[in-house]
């Protein structure tokens, strides 16, 4: 599948769950999902009911950006953060802290500035090599893969699981001001954005949404 913008992938996917979704766990799941954003920085999610807040994924952003895995101040503006440490205010879901360990960000930029060919510009998030340290917070993303084409700067984020709502909507915004961050450093144009997903979901509470939303709109 390809999309213009991130927009039009929610709409689309929120349709196809509610039509095609399995449910499970107080969820209904579409597996093995996988869609191209051909321009990454069209990243507002402006669909009426979904009243997404451009103001806390900027938040979200500046947060992966200072590579501080504590939540004390995010938590303030998304209770889930409170759920996803263990007393300690740390959790593993920071991915600046993920990109910036053994400076893999700096490889990555370094290794595309001298071979734009290289097929190793590769972040790791999640390793299932520290299953020991995921009983309270366990990353949803994979990797992010960049690669050259044509002199521009493409990306691929593999994730093991994504809510569609909360977690894809954020998630796309700060992937793709990642992705213009690399591009910047490389001095690049930004190419296309692939987003894979092996469980996309949605949660009771979000499922009703749309109907809500437009039973509202009719009464007004």
């Amino acid at each position: 599948m390809k999309f213009n913008k991130a927009q039009e992938a929610f709409e689309f996917y929120y349709d196809k769950i509610l039509k095609e979704g399995v449910e499970l766990d107080n969820t209904k799941f579409i597996q093995n999902i996988g869609f191209y954003i051909e321009n990454p920085l069209d990243n507002q999610i402006n669909t009426s009911f979904r009243n997404w807040k451009n103001s806390y994924a900027d938040l979200e952003w500046e947060w992966y950006l200072s590579k501080n895995r504590d939540v004390s101040e995010i938590k303030k503006h998304a209770k889930i953060w409170d759920k996803m440490h263990n007393g300690d205010n740390l959790v593993n879901s920071n991915y600046g802290y993920q990109w910036s360990r053994n400076n893999q960000l700096d490889f990555v930029i370094d290794e595309l500035s001298k071979n734009p060919n290289s097929r190793r510009a590769v972040l790791s998030i999640y390793d299932g090599k520290e299953h020991d340290k995921h009983s309270f917070d366990t990353p949803c993303t994979l990797n992010i893969v960049f690669n050259i084409t044509n002199s521009k700067l493409n990306m691929t984020v593999l994730m093991r699981s994504n809510d569609l709502w909360y977690g894809f909507c954020n998630d796309q915004y700060c992937f793709s001001k990642l992705q213009e961050l690399v591009s910047l450093k490389l001095a690049l144009k930004i190419g296309w954005y692939y987003h894979f997903v092996n469980n996309l979901h949605l949660y009771e509470q979000h499922l009703n949404t749309l109907q809500k939303h437009t039973a509202n709109f009719f009464k007004t």
